[in-house]
């Protein structure tokens, strides 16, 4: 049965992304009539530092941030906190090794998006198209992931069903993504951010409540930890269960390999200056390291709240956090703690939409269709636009009615498969002058078959995610490739590596 005190939050919520979609829209009519791809897809490269920040926090951030990961780390303990810190550099090593060189180079060619640049920068129409491919398949498996995450909390807290919680936020994010673009998706994620560390803050309060303070429930942990085959909580391997190599590969996974997320890097061509830029780094890494380590935190300490079996919870951790709220919390201040994770969820799924829009629209139909960008052609071209991002977003709730298990680690396996793809291709492109496509190509597709195949077959090298194995195959792809094949261009040169050449 629906609590309608825990769902009007959340529903003036919506209303209010909703009427800001609709603003925006009407304040950014009189751009768009002159140039639509630049508006709807980057915002016309107007995004201040504190947005900028927000916008990649709340991108990276996604319902596994509130959800999956803390759900895990209820069970592993503060193994998983140390798992999940290393993403605390996400937006500091994304702006500072692409923030600067990217849009630089972006506004000298009038780059819309990331394949733009990958396009221009090793001239292959195939590595282009297979970039966009991919973009939208492991683009899709994310959105799949945020949506069943958003819909199971909202169902447990609110007393929907799964499928009329699913329908009823994801036609709102549809809707506003659609008709808003970039510059709606960057401001509603910067709302969305805000209340995330308001729903972590909210959470932490009734977790302290619940559970009689920070001393009782350190107790309870180290009681529980003592029982003979449960896991050590207090471990930093989680009693082996989070082994070393797992915690070093990490590192990649969610540290340095964050800056080869297309979502992410697209925002590194959206500011308007180099102080916008500068105030984002230390914005976004205070914010980002706030709720990657907050939430996992907060995770363990419900350990000292809900104490029963993970069995008797049918064996899903995703369901420990909705629990938490549903159960634990005052009505009115669990109907605005959802309001977090379901603004995770929404502001990942709208950068995965408008991203995954613009892989078709700009990074194909337009390629090809070059007189459709002319002056009279902007109002079939919005037309096209917003059809294309609506029914991305149509597929994709149809394809989470049906949901798997453990959201953690299909959100995981998306972003593996996005690093792999796109990791040597962003950075040796930009930071060496011999790269090339045959490097590039052999790099995308045997990396990328490489950590598929051994995902699928269970291969893996020690307790090392198959990260490892993908950006190290890739690697190895792109040197052979890059040595066989023929040198970039003077042209290319000069632009990617004016103090050299």
């Amino acid at each position: 049965m629906t609590d309608f005190t825990r769902l009007l939050p959340s529903a003036l919520f919506f209303l209010c992304l909703l009427l800001l979609g609709f603003y925006l829209k009407k304040q950014d009519a009189q751009k768009r009539q002159s140039n639509f791809s630049k508006e709807y897809f980057i915002g016309g490269r107007s995004l201040n530092g504190f947005v900028l920040a927000m916008t990649l926090v709340a991108t990276y951030g996604s319902v596994s941030s509130f959800v999956g990961g803390p759900g895990v780390a209820w069970q592993k303990g503060f193994a998983w906190v140390l798992f999940a810190s290393v993403q605390i550099i996400a937006a500091y090593l994304i702006l500072g090794i692409f923030g600067k060189k990217m849009a630089v180079i972006a506004r000298k060619i009038d780059a819309i998006t990331i394949i733009d640049l990958i396009r221009f920068r090793y001239k292959s129409n195939i590595l282009a198209n297979l970039c966009a491919l991919v973009l939208l398949v492991f683009f899709t498996t994310q959105m799949i992931a945020q949506f069943i995450g958003g819909a199971q909390i909202f169902a447990a807290v609110t007393g929907m069903s799964y499928t009329t919680g699913l329908l009823f936020f994801a036609i709102v994010v549809i809707i506003y993504t659609t008709i808003g673009g970039f510059r709606t998706v960057a401001i509603t994620d910067t709302v969305c951010a805000i209340m995330m560390l308001l729903g972590m803050f909210f959470l932490a309060f009734a977790i302290l409540q619940q559970g009689g303070g920070l001393q009782n429930i350190m107790h309870s942990l180290q009681a529980v930890s003592h029982v003979p085959n449960n896991i050590d909580l207090l471990s930093p391997t989680a009693s082996g269960s989070v082994p070393i190599p797992l915690l070093m590969s990490q590192w990649i996974l969610c540290g340095i390999g964050t800056i080869a997320l297309p979502q992410s890097a697209v925002r590194c061509i959206s500011y308007k200056d180099t102080q916008s830029v500068h105030r984002a780094m230390i914005i976004g890494t205070i914010v980002c390291g706030a709720m990657m380590v907050g939430m996992p935190l907060l995770g363990v300490l419900a350990r000292g709240v809900i104490t029963v079996p993970l069995a008797q919870l049918g064996g899903n951790t995703d369901k420990i956090m909705p629990m938490l709220i549903a159960n634990y919390m005052n009505p009115w201040l669990a109907g605005i703690t959802i309001i977090g994770p379901l603004a995770a969820t929404m502001s990942t799924i709208s950068s995965l939409l408008i991203a995954g829009s613009s892989a078709i629209v700009k990074d194909i139909y337009l390629f090809y269709n070059k007189n459709a960008n002319n002056v009279e052609n902007q109002k079939t071209l919005s037309y096209i636009s917003t059809t294309i991002t609506a029914l991305m977003g149509i597929i994709t709730v149809i394809m989470a009615l049906h949901p798997p298990d453990i959201i953690v680690w299909i959100n995981l396996f998306a972003f593996g498969g996005l690093e792999t793809a796109f990791f040597w291709i962003l950075l040796l492109g930009f930071f060496w002058h011999r790269a090339n496509s045959h490097g590039a190509v052999l790099s995308l597709v045997g990396g990328l078959a490489a950590y598929c195949l051994c995902t699928a077959y269970g291969l893996k090298i020690s307790s090392f995610h198959n990260i490892v194995i993908g950006i190290g195959s890739g690697a190895v792809f792109f040197i052979i490739g890059s040595i066989w094949g023929k040198a970039p261009d003077e042209k290319i040169k000069r632009i990617f590596f004016p103090e050299r050449y």
